[in-house]
């Protein structure tokens, strides 16, 4: 079934807050099961490396909407990477009312998740009966997305130049030297 259509998949989240004006986690994990349809999909690692090599430019969308586009590769916003886990990502998040949005929503833990749009390259999946391997993929973006993903496992987090427990503490710090 090698085919040139866009796909795409979501992937659940956890939510953590950290440090920086960014969001971060996987996109992807590799050898977990999603249900896609009428088959079950998993995806093996390096399944991103070439697409990731070769593509310059990937982008980060909202929902898989092209007109909302929040980062790319080119500019260097979207930073992505294969690691033992899963495809990684970083988003240096744009100081838009879309990009706070997106900020406030993943602290409180309101994202659905992440997603990615690809094409599958000849002899770039292996089927078994109803079970379909990713063995590699023409990565086309990334995504955030409001509803819900078809991967549970992946990470988003987001992060803030002062942990939250720091800056409060160092706000009373101040309060009390200024006394």
């Amino acid at each position: 079934m090698n085919t040139s259509q866009l796909e795409t998949r979501a992937v659940a989240t956890a939510l953590s807050v950290a440090t920086g004006r960014k969001l971060v986690g996987y996109a992807a994990r590799f050898g977990e099961k999603a249900r896609i349809g009428s088959f079950d999909e998993t995806i093996r690692k390096g399944a991103f490396a070439d697409s990731l090599r070769s593509n310059p430019d990937i982008l980060c969308l909202v929902d898989h909407d092209s007109a909302r586009c929040i980062a790319r590769t080119r500019s260097g916003t979207l930073h992505l990477e294969e690691d033992e886990q899963g495809l990684k990502f970083e988003i240096s998040v744009p100081d838009t009312q879309e990009g706070r949005d997106l900020l406030v929503m993943a602290e409180r833990g309101d994202l659905g998740g992440m997603s990615f749009g690809f094409r599958v390259p000849k002899d770039g999946e292996r089927w078994q009966g109803s079970t379909r391997e990713l063995l590699k993929v023409n990565l086309q973006e990334v995504s955030v997305v409001h509803s819900w993903p078809a991967y549970s496992g992946t990470s988003v987090e987001a992060r803030h130049k002062t942990p939250r427990l720091d800056r409060a503490k160092m706000f009373l710090e101040s309060v009390k030297w200024a006394f």
